[in-house]
């Protein structure tokens, strides 16, 4: 049996695990100097918590499988952090906590990943997203997240469908 819910303090463990698993697949696509073991240490995983990103879970039989976090900054919503234990990928978990988390909120969300991950960029394409130009990705990535400049570099930016009629 499958389920999506708030994740507890008691998940932090598996979130971690699940973050740093999936996340091997950036191994060799992202730029050399914006890879580190482990890809999310424990203590950048706390501070994003501490910073509001909400986590969400997908559990089958009880366990864990995939993750996705929503943080509210100013007036949109952010995706942030969205993976999925690399056995379980291709099963509809990803596509899931997506329309879940973003049945939770009325307002645009927006998304950012690394450019080199394609297949990110596909599967939120493929779920309504929409990629922005060069231009209003680097306003956003300023006005709505706090990473590095270099990071800014190597990101993109998809948009929901509410962000066209927000704005």
């Amino acid at each position: 049996m499958s389920s999506i819910a708030a994740c507890q303090a008691t998940d932090l463990a598996a979130i971690f695990d699940i973050i740093n698993d999936a996340a091997q697949a950036y191994k060799g696509a992202i730029p050399a100097d914006r890879w580190h073991e482990p890809y999310m240490p424990m203590a950048d995983l706390e501070s994003e918590i501490g910073k509001g990103v909400r986590f969400y879970g997908y559990a089958r039989d009880g366990r864990l499988i995939g993750v996705m976090g929503i943080q509210d900054v100013k007036d949109v919503t952010l995706i942030r952090h969205a993976y999925v234990r690399t056995q379980s990928r291709r099963h509809g978990i990803g596509q899931a906590l997506l329309e879940h988390l973003n049945g939770l909120t009325p307002r645009p969300v927006l998304i950012g990943t690394w450019k080199a991950a394609t297949w990110a960029i596909r599967f939120y394409e493929k779920n309504g997203f929409r990629l922005v130009g060069d231009e209003e990705k680097n306003r956003l990535l300023r006005t709505y997240w706090t990473i590095p400049a270099r990071q800014v570099e190597e990101s993109v930016v998809l948009v929901s469908p509410r962000w066209k009629s927000a704005r």
